[in-house]
């Protein structure tokens, strides 16, 4: 097998398991050998670590957001109205 394709296959083998290597779910537990495997990769492979960033980042950005105050109505209805403006060529 070439090196490629190689890579390949473990690019994929991490994509499908690394969102239950960052939710540690007991309900779905890599076994240590894959954890293992897993970290080994992601350390060499610059594409796979940076998609493990974004995921952490996501995560990040939707667990600050339940703790969030929702959006007055009115702002959104006021941003709406500058944004029609804006496309219309509206100024005001």
């Amino acid at each position: 097998m070439t090196g490629a394709l190689r890579q390949m296959i473990t690019c994929h083998w991490t994509a499908r398991r690394l969102q239950r290597y960052l939710d540690a779910d007991p309900a779905a537990p890599l076994t240590p050998g894959e954890i293992t495997r897993l970290e080994e990769h992601i350390a060499t492979c610059e594409r796979c670590s940076e998609v493990m960033r974004q995921h952490r980042l996501l995560h990040r950005a939707l667990s600050l957001w339940s703790g969030r105050r929702p959006v007055d109505p009115a702002s959104v209805d006021r941003m709406r109205t500058v944004l029609d403006d804006l496309i219309d060529g509206r100024q005001r």
